[in-house]
């Protein structure tokens, strides 16, 4: 008995060492913490239970059958954040490089099947260096079988997929299909093909970090929702992001204690919006007034500014919010922000968190370059997620809300639950200035003319009342009552129940 258990802990020493001490020193070298630190550092002190820790490859060719290394190049297991249940997989890069071998994808894949099973999320702690290629179409099979899981647990479970160092060719589609993607600066990159086959084949000269890494794909590509200084403060902040999100999609999300009165006032916000309806103001602001003790985790900061997305909470309970941002292009939506907010909508309407929608917004961007991009096509996105939700959505239209872009701001017109309006609310098919140049087309040479028309479009449409009067907007409301009257919808709306005609799934304009 004492040789096996002596056995065993030699075992487990082998594996917990992994690619043995010398490459984890290269590893700290480089700024980046082993597979295990990761974990330990990620989940609560003592709550990890580990799963195939004695897993090993099984190839026989390019002198493999020489080399065995127990886990296989991953780590995974269970344990709690906050003391609530996560499954979580990290990839060892002291092992073959993080390659992913048939067992290694084996281990991933039972993780993710229990994960379904109990309804808990997936935290996938990604750095590989792809497909092991000793193993040939036996890996390539392997990454299929993961893609295959992320799809069937998409909408079902929360996936989270946090970039700790390389993430290329094949790889990175695991993690695109996952619902949030981080990532960490200087360490960590993704592409399908890297630099050296980019120069190959269209001579252009880019670094690993210019081509995918983490600035890039968070505010080029919008690829990553964000970007962290190094892994301690990647782990430290993905565990405060996973306290807004539910276990899975049939529970609502989670409820933290909060001292902060639902019926604050916030007298500031009366001033909020400037006297000059062409002057920006950041909406930020309103934002962090609304939320249970300013607490706002925004997603995509860097990426397609002009829309705002992130998590509050109210009166303890998570809220996702998605507003106009009238510093960045005056709050217009364009490809970027219509891509950004769907995907942000669809996310919350699958896992129950409602949706607060704050508008500003002067209508779809102009111009050929978005035309020509498609901004018809991605702009429906956008309507259509709204258009889909079913979770309480209750929409403030602080000022503009023109054209089209009124209707797909969460409008009562695709069933917005509590619609209110500030009393510096414009709603109109076009700003004043346009509307009279259309309207009064022959009076143009007339600016005395011009002006007064302007005053009268103004006072005619540029308010919230014949909006009011059509029942369009419930209730115009003073801004320093937004929290309290935001609070007493979504309180209102907890137990809000419909459902969409039965349907395999429809077709979002992709």
């Amino acid at each position: 008995m004492h040789e096996i258990i002596a056995q065993l802990e030699e075992k487990r020493e082998k594996a917990r060492l992994g690619g043995g001490q010398k490459r984890i020193d290269a590893q700290h070298a480089k700024g980046k913490l082993s597979a295990r630190e990761r974990i330990d550092l990620l989940l609560d002190p003592g709550s990890f239970e580990e799963w195939d820790m004695f897993v090993e490859h099984r190839c026989t060719d390019f002198g493999m059958e020489q080399e065995h290394i127990p886990g296989d190049g991953v780590v995974i297991g269970y344990g709690t954040v906050n003391g609530r249940l996560v499954f979580v997989f990290s990839q060892d890069f002291t092992v073959f490089g993080g390659s992913l071998s048939e067992t290694h994808a084996e281990k991933i894949c039972k993780l993710m099947d229990q994960a379904m099973k109990v309804g808990a999320p997936v935290i996938g702690l990604n750095d590989s260096g792809g497909a092991r290629i000793q193993e040939g179409v036996a890996s390539l099979g392997g990454y299929a079988d993961v893609f295959q899981r992320n799809v069937m647990a998409s909408g079902v479970i929360p996936q989270i997929s946090m970039i700790m160092g390389p993430c290329a060719g094949g790889a990175v589609y695991s993690p695109a299909i996952t619902d949030f993607i981080f990532m960490v600066k200087d360490s960590s990159y993704m592409f399908v093909t890297g630099p050296e086959v980019v120069k190959t084949v269209t001579h252009e000269t880019v670094t690993a970090e210019q081509l995918g890494g983490a600035v890039t794909h968070s505010s080029k590509s919008g690829v990553a929702d964000l970007a962290f200084e190094n892994d301690v403060e990647a782990l430290v902040k993905l565990r405060r992001f996973i306290s807004f999100l539910p276990a899975n999609n049939q529970e609502k999300p989670p409820v933290w204690p909060t001292e902060d009165p639902a019926d604050r006032d916030e007298m500031s916000l009366d001033t909020l919006i400037p006297d000059d309806p062409n002057k920006p103001y950041d909406m930020k602001e309103l934002i962090i007034k609304v939320a249970d003790e300013g607490d706002f985790f925004e997603l995509q900061p860097d990426y397609a500014g002009n829309l705002v997305i992130g998590f509050i909470r109210i009166e303890g309970s998570t809220v996702g919010v998605v507003a106009n941002q009238p510093m960045v292009m005056a709050g217009c939506l364009d490809i970027d922000a219509s891509k950004k907010g769907a995907r942000f909508i669809r996310f919350c309407d699958a896992f129950n968190i409602p949706v607060l929608t704050f508008v500003d917004v002067p209508g779809f961007m102009p111009g050929t370059s978005q035309e020509y991009g498609g901004i018809i096509k991605h702009g429906a996105k956008l309507l259509y997620a709204y258009a889909e939700c079913t979770v309480p959505k209750v929409t403030v239209i602080t000022r503009k809300a023109y054209g089209g872009a009124y209707d797909v701001m969460s409008s009562k017109h695709l069933r917005g639950d509590v619609n209110f309006a500030w009393p510096t609310a414009e709603i109109a098919v076009m700003g004043p200035k346009g509307a009279v140049e259309i309207i009064f087309r022959k009076d143009i040479g007339d600016a005395e003319k011009i002006t007064a028309r302007e005053q009268e479009y103004r006072e005619k449409f540029a308010n919230p009342f014949i909006a009011g009067k059509r029942g369009f907007i419930d209730d115009v409301i003073m801004p320093h009552h937004t929290r309290k009257r935001v609070a007493r919808s979504l309180s209102m709306l907890r137990e809000k129940h419909i459902e969409n005609p039965w349907r395999k799934h429809g077709n979002i304009p992709l």
